[in-house]
Protein backbone atom coordinates (compact mmCIF):
# COMPACT_ATOMS: atom_id res chain seq x y z
CA UNK A 1 0.00 0.00 0.00
CA UNK A 2 1.68 3.39 -0.93
CA UNK A 3 0.06 6.71 0.55
CA UNK A 4 0.40 10.22 0.46
CA UNK A 5 -0.23 12.50 3.84
CA UNK A 6 -2.02 15.38 2.23
CA UNK A 7 -2.33 16.93 6.04
CA UNK A 8 -0.21 16.25 9.31
CA UNK A 9 -1.80 15.37 12.58
CA UNK A 10 -2.54 18.73 14.23
CA UNK A 11 -2.80 17.25 17.69
CA UNK A 12 -5.08 15.98 20.67
CA UNK A 13 -5.60 12.35 22.26
CA UNK A 14 -4.99 8.97 21.40
CA UNK A 15 -5.12 5.86 23.65
CA UNK A 16 -1.77 3.47 24.01
CA UNK A 17 -2.61 0.10 22.20
CA UNK A 18 -1.06 -3.24 24.05
CA UNK A 19 2.45 -3.33 24.45
CA UNK A 20 3.07 -6.02 21.78
CA UNK A 21 6.55 -7.28 24.04
CA UNK A 22 4.52 -7.90 27.22
CA UNK A 23 1.48 -9.59 24.81
CA UNK A 24 3.87 -12.21 23.73
CA UNK A 25 4.99 -12.86 27.51
CA UNK A 26 2.05 -13.17 28.92
CA UNK A 27 0.17 -15.49 26.32
CA UNK A 28 3.23 -17.97 25.92
CA UNK A 29 3.63 -18.71 30.07
CA UNK A 30 -0.61 -18.62 29.73
CA UNK A 31 0.18 -21.40 26.73
CA UNK A 32 2.93 -23.22 29.37
CA UNK A 33 0.73 -22.97 32.92
CA UNK A 34 -1.81 -25.77 34.73
CA UNK A 35 -5.18 -24.16 33.52
CA UNK A 36 -6.93 -21.44 31.83
CA UNK A 37 -6.20 -17.83 31.83
CA UNK A 38 -7.75 -14.83 30.01
CA UNK A 39 -5.08 -12.43 28.75
CA UNK A 40 -6.47 -9.14 28.63
CA UNK A 41 -5.39 -7.35 25.32
CA UNK A 42 -7.42 -5.47 23.45
CA UNK A 43 -4.94 -4.62 20.18
CA UNK A 44 -3.13 -7.75 18.58
CA UNK A 45 -0.70 -7.34 15.51
CA UNK A 46 0.62 -9.13 13.07
CA UNK A 47 3.71 -10.24 15.50
CA UNK A 48 1.39 -10.83 18.24
CA UNK A 49 -0.82 -13.41 16.32
CA UNK A 50 2.31 -15.02 14.96
CA UNK A 51 2.91 -16.08 18.41
CA UNK A 52 -1.05 -17.22 18.79
CA UNK A 53 -1.20 -18.86 15.61
CA UNK A 54 2.27 -20.90 16.87
CA UNK A 55 0.86 -21.86 20.63
CA UNK A 56 -2.35 -22.90 18.84
CA UNK A 57 0.06 -25.58 16.45
CA UNK A 58 1.96 -26.19 19.67
CA UNK A 59 -1.78 -27.84 20.99
CA UNK A 60 -3.00 -24.72 22.93
CA UNK A 61 -6.87 -23.34 22.57
CA UNK A 62 -6.62 -19.84 22.25
CA UNK A 63 -9.84 -18.37 21.69
CA UNK A 64 -9.96 -14.07 20.92
CA UNK A 65 -13.20 -12.45 21.78
CA UNK A 66 -12.95 -8.18 21.32
CA UNK A 67 -11.33 -7.56 25.06
CA UNK A 68 -8.72 -10.37 24.58
CA UNK A 69 -7.33 -14.16 24.85
CA UNK A 70 -8.72 -16.72 26.71
CA UNK A 71 -5.50 -19.23 26.71
CA UNK A 72 -5.77 -23.43 27.67
CA UNK A 73 -2.34 -24.73 28.04
CA UNK A 74 -0.20 -26.79 25.46
CA UNK A 75 -0.70 -30.47 26.38
CA UNK A 76 1.95 -32.79 26.04
CA UNK A 77 3.75 -32.12 22.38
CA UNK A 78 4.15 -35.83 21.44
CA UNK A 79 4.38 -35.60 17.34
CA UNK A 80 5.90 -33.51 14.87
CA UNK A 81 4.39 -29.70 14.97
CA UNK A 82 4.93 -26.79 12.39
CA UNK A 83 5.29 -23.33 13.63
CA UNK A 84 5.02 -20.31 11.37
CA UNK A 85 6.67 -17.65 12.85
CA UNK A 86 5.91 -15.23 10.11
CA UNK A 87 8.68 -12.10 10.57
CA UNK A 88 8.53 -11.91 14.10
CA UNK A 89 11.85 -12.29 15.88
CA UNK A 90 10.84 -12.31 19.72
CA UNK A 91 8.15 -15.30 18.56
CA UNK A 92 11.06 -17.43 16.94
CA UNK A 93 13.54 -17.06 19.91
CA UNK A 94 10.89 -17.36 22.77
CA UNK A 95 9.30 -20.24 21.13
CA UNK A 96 12.66 -22.42 19.48
CA UNK A 97 14.25 -23.27 23.28
CA UNK A 98 10.76 -23.83 24.67
CA UNK A 99 9.86 -26.20 22.24
CA UNK A 100 13.41 -27.98 23.26
CA UNK A 101 12.76 -27.89 26.58
CA UNK A 102 9.15 -29.67 25.44
CA UNK A 103 11.18 -32.32 23.50
CA UNK A 104 8.92 -31.52 20.56
CA UNK A 105 10.37 -31.75 16.71
CA UNK A 106 9.18 -28.57 15.46
CA UNK A 107 9.56 -26.88 11.89
CA UNK A 108 10.12 -23.23 11.90
CA UNK A 109 9.12 -21.30 8.86
CA UNK A 110 10.25 -17.78 8.84
CA UNK A 111 9.43 -14.89 6.53
CA UNK A 112 11.64 -11.42 5.48
CA UNK A 113 14.54 -11.18 7.12
CA UNK A 114 14.04 -12.92 10.37
CA UNK A 115 15.63 -16.34 8.86
CA UNK A 116 18.95 -13.80 8.38
CA UNK A 117 18.66 -12.88 11.90
CA UNK A 118 21.50 -13.46 14.65
CA UNK A 119 20.85 -16.79 16.06
CA UNK A 120 24.20 -18.61 16.13
CA UNK A 121 24.82 -18.22 19.97
CA UNK A 122 21.36 -19.45 21.55
CA UNK A 123 21.93 -22.20 18.48
CA UNK A 124 25.19 -23.21 20.05
CA UNK A 125 23.49 -23.69 23.76
CA UNK A 126 20.72 -25.84 22.77
CA UNK A 127 22.98 -28.25 20.60
CA UNK A 128 25.30 -28.75 23.37
CA UNK A 129 22.22 -29.79 25.96
CA UNK A 130 21.10 -32.18 23.61
CA UNK A 131 19.26 -30.55 20.98
CA UNK A 132 19.72 -31.35 17.25
CA UNK A 133 19.22 -28.15 14.81
CA UNK A 134 18.58 -28.54 11.19
CA UNK A 135 18.37 -25.67 8.34
CA UNK A 136 20.19 -23.30 10.35
CA UNK A 137 20.31 -19.63 8.24
CA UNK A 138 16.74 -21.02 5.55
CA UNK A 139 13.18 -21.61 6.69
CA UNK A 140 12.32 -23.98 8.12
CA UNK A 141 14.60 -24.57 11.07
CA UNK A 142 14.20 -27.98 12.75
CA UNK A 143 14.74 -28.45 15.95
CA UNK A 144 15.00 -31.99 17.48
CA UNK A 145 16.02 -34.04 21.04
CA UNK A 146 15.23 -33.41 24.48
CA UNK A 147 16.74 -30.24 26.19
CA UNK A 148 18.73 -30.40 29.36
CA UNK A 149 19.75 -28.23 32.10
CA UNK A 150 22.81 -27.07 33.16
CA UNK A 151 25.23 -24.24 32.81
CA UNK A 152 24.00 -21.82 29.61
CA UNK A 153 26.54 -19.26 28.23
CA UNK A 154 25.61 -16.43 26.29
CA UNK A 155 26.50 -12.75 25.10
CA UNK A 156 24.95 -10.34 26.52
CA UNK A 157 25.02 -7.96 23.59
CA UNK A 158 23.19 -9.36 20.96
CA UNK A 159 19.92 -10.17 21.54
CA UNK A 160 17.96 -10.36 25.04
CA UNK A 161 15.53 -12.24 23.38
CA UNK A 162 18.13 -15.11 23.57
CA UNK A 163 17.92 -14.51 27.33
CA UNK A 164 14.30 -14.59 27.72
CA UNK A 165 13.80 -17.57 25.53
CA UNK A 166 15.88 -19.73 27.96
CA UNK A 167 14.31 -18.07 30.89
CA UNK A 168 10.66 -19.21 29.14
CA UNK A 169 12.07 -22.92 29.02
CA UNK A 170 14.53 -23.71 31.62
CA UNK A 171 11.97 -23.82 34.40
CA UNK A 172 10.12 -26.50 32.50
CA UNK A 173 13.28 -29.07 33.08
CA UNK A 174 13.85 -31.02 35.88
CA UNK A 175 17.45 -30.03 36.83
CA UNK A 176 18.41 -26.82 37.77
CA UNK A 177 19.86 -24.36 35.28
CA UNK A 178 21.99 -21.24 35.99
CA UNK A 179 22.34 -18.74 32.64
CA UNK A 180 25.74 -16.84 32.54
CA UNK A 181 25.99 -13.76 30.11
CA UNK A 182 29.16 -12.81 29.18
CA UNK A 183 29.87 -8.71 28.33
CA UNK A 184 27.12 -5.62 29.50
CA UNK A 185 23.69 -7.13 29.03
CA UNK A 186 21.72 -4.53 26.24
CA UNK A 187 18.18 -4.44 26.35
CA UNK A 188 17.97 -5.58 29.86
CA UNK A 189 14.43 -3.89 30.90
CA UNK A 190 13.17 -6.44 27.76
CA UNK A 191 14.60 -9.51 30.42
CA UNK A 192 13.16 -7.49 33.35
CA UNK A 193 9.51 -7.68 31.58
CA UNK A 194 10.24 -11.52 31.03
CA UNK A 195 11.22 -11.73 35.04
CA UNK A 196 7.55 -9.91 35.34
CA UNK A 197 6.09 -12.05 33.13
CA UNK A 198 6.99 -14.97 34.98
CA UNK A 199 6.47 -14.10 38.56
CA UNK A 200 2.89 -13.73 37.47
CA UNK A 201 3.11 -17.55 36.61
CA UNK A 202 4.71 -18.34 39.92
CA UNK A 203 8.32 -18.89 38.09
CA UNK A 204 11.02 -17.93 40.42
CA UNK A 205 14.40 -16.74 38.79
CA UNK A 206 17.36 -15.59 40.93
CA UNK A 207 19.35 -12.70 39.44
CA UNK A 208 22.93 -11.61 40.30
CA UNK A 209 25.96 -9.53 38.21
CA UNK A 210 25.90 -11.18 34.97
CA UNK A 211 23.54 -14.54 36.28
CA UNK A 212 20.60 -16.02 36.32
CA UNK A 213 19.52 -19.09 38.12
CA UNK A 214 16.38 -20.86 37.69
CA UNK A 215 15.67 -24.35 39.55
CA UNK A 216 14.11 -27.08 37.52
CA UNK A 217 11.08 -28.65 38.27
CA UNK A 218 8.56 -25.58 38.46
CA UNK A 219 4.82 -25.57 37.90
CA UNK A 220 3.54 -22.46 35.50
CA UNK A 221 0.49 -21.47 37.36
CA UNK A 222 -2.63 -19.47 35.46
CA UNK A 223 -3.36 -16.19 37.82
CA UNK A 224 -7.18 -16.52 35.95
CA UNK A 225 -6.59 -12.99 34.51
CA UNK A 226 -3.78 -11.38 33.76
CA UNK A 227 -3.71 -7.45 31.65
CA UNK A 228 -1.56 -6.23 29.12
CA UNK A 229 -0.19 -2.50 29.85
CA UNK A 230 -0.10 0.03 27.30
CA UNK A 231 2.34 -0.14 24.74
CA UNK A 232 5.31 2.06 24.98
CA UNK A 233 7.26 1.54 22.54
CA UNK A 234 4.19 2.61 19.76
CA UNK A 235 2.82 5.54 21.97
CA UNK A 236 6.63 7.38 21.89
CA UNK A 237 5.49 8.07 17.60
CA UNK A 238 2.65 10.50 19.40
CA UNK A 239 4.50 11.61 21.72
CA UNK A 240 7.40 12.81 19.45
CA UNK A 241 4.69 14.30 17.12
CA UNK A 242 3.65 16.10 20.52
CA UNK A 243 7.39 17.42 20.71
CA UNK A 244 7.30 18.59 17.24
CA UNK A 245 3.84 19.53 16.34
CA UNK A 246 1.31 20.88 18.32
CA UNK A 247 1.08 19.04 21.21
CA UNK A 248 0.05 15.45 22.23
CA UNK A 249 -1.65 13.35 25.06
CA UNK A 250 -1.67 9.68 25.18
CA UNK A 251 -3.70 7.50 28.03
CA UNK A 252 -4.03 4.44 29.18
CA UNK A 253 -0.13 4.40 29.85
CA UNK A 254 1.49 2.73 33.00
CA UNK A 255 3.87 5.49 34.40
CA UNK A 256 5.54 2.67 37.14
CA UNK A 257 6.25 0.30 33.50
CA UNK A 258 9.68 -2.02 33.22
CA UNK A 259 9.51 -1.25 29.54
CA UNK A 260 12.49 0.01 28.49
CA UNK A 261 10.85 2.71 26.24
CA UNK A 262 9.34 4.69 28.79
CA UNK A 263 12.53 6.27 28.48
CA UNK A 264 10.93 8.40 25.48
CA UNK A 265 9.62 10.87 27.88
CA UNK A 266 12.94 11.57 29.78
CA UNK A 267 14.39 11.70 26.10
CA UNK A 268 12.32 14.24 25.07
CA UNK A 269 12.38 16.37 28.24
CA UNK A 270 16.09 16.76 28.10
CA UNK A 271 15.75 17.78 24.27
CA UNK A 272 13.34 20.55 25.71
CA UNK A 273 9.84 19.78 25.19
CA UNK A 274 7.68 20.06 27.84
CA UNK A 275 6.34 16.91 29.58
CA UNK A 276 2.94 16.91 31.98
CA UNK A 277 1.68 13.70 33.84
CA UNK A 278 -1.82 12.73 34.70
CA UNK A 279 -2.86 9.08 36.67
CA UNK A 280 -2.03 6.98 33.01
CA UNK A 281 -0.81 9.72 30.69
CA UNK A 282 1.29 11.55 28.93
CA UNK A 283 1.21 14.88 27.37
CA UNK A 284 4.00 16.27 25.57
CA UNK A 285 3.69 19.91 24.21
CA UNK A 286 6.46 21.40 21.74
CA UNK A 287 9.29 24.00 22.94
CA UNK A 288 12.56 25.22 21.96
CA UNK A 289 13.74 21.68 21.46
CA UNK A 290 18.06 21.70 21.30
CA UNK A 291 20.47 18.51 20.29
CA UNK A 292 21.21 15.83 22.57
CA UNK A 293 23.67 12.70 22.99
CA UNK A 294 21.50 9.83 23.14
CA UNK A 295 22.94 6.14 24.49
CA UNK A 296 20.64 3.77 22.63
CA UNK A 297 22.15 0.69 24.19
CA UNK A 298 18.53 -0.08 26.26
CA UNK A 299 16.08 1.61 24.10
CA UNK A 300 17.29 0.53 20.46
CA UNK A 301 13.42 1.09 18.88
CA UNK A 302 13.46 4.44 20.05
CA UNK A 303 15.66 5.54 17.78
CA UNK A 304 13.59 5.81 14.26
CA UNK A 305 11.61 8.18 16.21
CA UNK A 306 13.89 9.81 18.16
CA UNK A 307 15.96 11.02 15.19
CA UNK A 308 12.96 12.42 13.40
CA UNK A 309 12.89 15.13 16.50
CA UNK A 310 16.44 15.04 16.03
CA UNK A 311 16.03 16.13 12.60
CA UNK A 312 14.61 19.39 13.46
CA UNK A 313 16.00 20.22 16.77
CA UNK A 314 19.02 22.92 17.06
CA UNK A 315 22.54 21.80 17.11
CA UNK A 316 23.83 18.51 16.93
CA UNK A 317 21.87 15.31 18.47
CA UNK A 318 24.47 12.24 18.14
CA UNK A 319 22.97 8.78 18.48
CA UNK A 320 25.21 5.74 19.96
CA UNK A 321 25.28 1.92 20.86
CA UNK A 322 22.61 1.13 18.38
CA UNK A 323 24.56 -0.98 16.13
CA UNK A 324 22.22 -3.73 16.47
CA UNK A 325 19.56 -2.18 14.45
CA UNK A 326 21.29 -2.92 11.59
CA UNK A 327 20.07 -6.57 11.74
CA UNK A 328 16.28 -5.79 12.29
CA UNK A 329 13.33 -5.89 9.72
CA UNK A 330 16.00 -3.53 7.63
CA UNK A 331 18.89 -2.16 8.50
CA UNK A 332 17.37 0.52 10.32
CA UNK A 333 20.44 2.73 10.53
CA UNK A 334 20.33 2.86 6.99
CA UNK A 335 16.81 3.28 6.56
CA UNK A 336 16.75 5.74 8.96
CA UNK A 337 19.54 7.72 7.22
CA UNK A 338 17.90 7.31 3.90
CA UNK A 339 14.60 8.01 4.94
CA UNK A 340 14.98 11.22 6.64
CA UNK A 341 17.60 12.82 4.42
CA UNK A 342 14.93 11.81 1.50
CA UNK A 343 12.76 14.68 3.31
CA UNK A 344 15.56 16.91 3.60
CA UNK A 345 16.96 15.99 7.17
CA UNK A 346 20.91 16.74 7.58
CA UNK A 347 22.01 13.20 8.58
CA UNK A 348 25.63 10.84 8.79
CA UNK A 349 25.41 7.24 9.44
CA UNK A 350 28.38 5.96 11.88
CA UNK A 351 28.64 2.60 12.56
CA UNK A 352 27.11 2.14 15.25
CA UNK A 353 24.57 5.57 15.58
CA UNK A 354 23.96 8.23 13.46
CA UNK A 355 25.05 12.16 14.04
CA UNK A 356 21.65 14.33 13.11
CA UNK A 357 22.11 18.53 12.59
CA UNK A 358 18.81 19.74 12.88
CA UNK A 359 16.83 22.55 11.24
CA UNK A 360 13.75 24.71 11.06
CA UNK A 361 12.33 22.48 8.86
CA UNK A 362 12.34 19.44 6.21
CA UNK A 363 11.73 19.33 2.79
CA UNK A 364 9.05 16.09 2.57
CA UNK A 365 8.88 13.78 -0.42
CA UNK A 366 8.25 9.97 -1.62
CA UNK A 367 10.33 7.28 1.27
CA UNK A 368 9.85 3.79 1.15
CA UNK A 369 8.99 1.91 4.53
CA UNK A 370 11.45 -0.41 3.61
CA UNK A 371 9.10 -3.14 4.91
CA UNK A 372 9.87 -2.19 8.17
CA UNK A 373 7.01 -0.76 10.74
CA UNK A 374 8.96 1.66 12.58
CA UNK A 375 10.89 3.48 9.36
CA UNK A 376 6.83 3.48 8.09
CA UNK A 377 5.51 5.81 11.11
CA UNK A 378 8.49 7.61 11.56
CA UNK A 379 7.92 8.80 8.04
CA UNK A 380 4.68 9.83 8.64
CA UNK A 381 5.38 11.62 12.00
CA UNK A 382 7.97 13.82 10.31
CA UNK A 383 5.40 15.09 7.84
CA UNK A 384 4.68 17.36 10.68
CA UNK A 385 7.86 19.40 9.80
CA UNK A 386 7.65 18.92 6.18
CA UNK A 387 7.11 21.67 3.78
CA UNK A 388 5.60 19.70 0.87
CA UNK A 389 3.79 16.41 0.64
CA UNK A 390 5.21 13.07 2.57
CA UNK A 391 4.16 9.78 0.51
CA UNK A 392 5.32 6.27 2.09
CA UNK A 393 5.50 3.67 -0.21
CA UNK A 394 4.97 0.27 1.46
CA UNK A 395 3.11 1.76 4.61
CA UNK A 396 1.26 -1.30 5.26
CA UNK A 397 4.23 -2.08 7.14
CA UNK A 398 3.21 -0.56 10.48
CA UNK A 399 0.39 -4.05 10.72
CA UNK A 400 3.62 -5.56 12.21
CA UNK A 401 3.09 -3.61 15.25
CA UNK A 402 0.56 -1.25 15.39
CA UNK A 403 -2.36 -1.97 12.72
CA UNK A 404 -4.70 0.84 13.67
CA UNK A 405 -1.94 3.48 13.34
CA UNK A 406 -3.27 5.10 10.46
CA UNK A 407 -6.85 5.03 11.67
CA UNK A 408 -5.32 7.40 14.70
CA UNK A 409 -3.51 9.26 12.19
CA UNK A 410 -6.99 10.40 10.79
CA UNK A 411 -8.59 10.51 14.01
CA UNK A 412 -5.98 12.91 14.97
CA UNK A 413 -6.24 15.52 12.22
CA UNK A 414 -4.39 13.77 9.78
CA UNK A 415 -5.60 12.75 6.16
CA UNK A 416 -3.61 10.16 3.72
CA UNK A 417 -5.01 8.96 0.14
CA UNK A 418 -3.66 6.16 -1.15
CA UNK A 419 -2.47 4.80 -4.81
Amino acid sequence: MNITITKPPSGGTVKAIASKSQAHRLLICAALSDTETYVECAETSDDIDATVKCLQSLGADIRRDSDGFTVMPVPVADDKKTLDCGESGSTLRFLLPICCALGATVDFHMKGRLPERPMSPLLSELTAHGCTLDGVGGSPLICKGQLTSGEFNLPGNVSSQFISGLLFALPLLQGDSRINIHGKTESKPYIDMTLDALKIFGIEVESGDGYYAIKGGQKYCAPGIVSVEGDWSNAAFWLCAGAIGRGMTVTGLNLSSNQGDMAVVRLLERFGAVVTYGNDCVTIEPAHLRGIRIDAEDTPDLVPILAAVASVAEGETVIYNAERLRIKESDRLRAVTETLCALGADITETQDGLIINGKKSLRGGTVSSFGDHRIAMTAAIASIRCNDLVAINGAEAVDKSYPGFWRDFTTLGGEVTEG
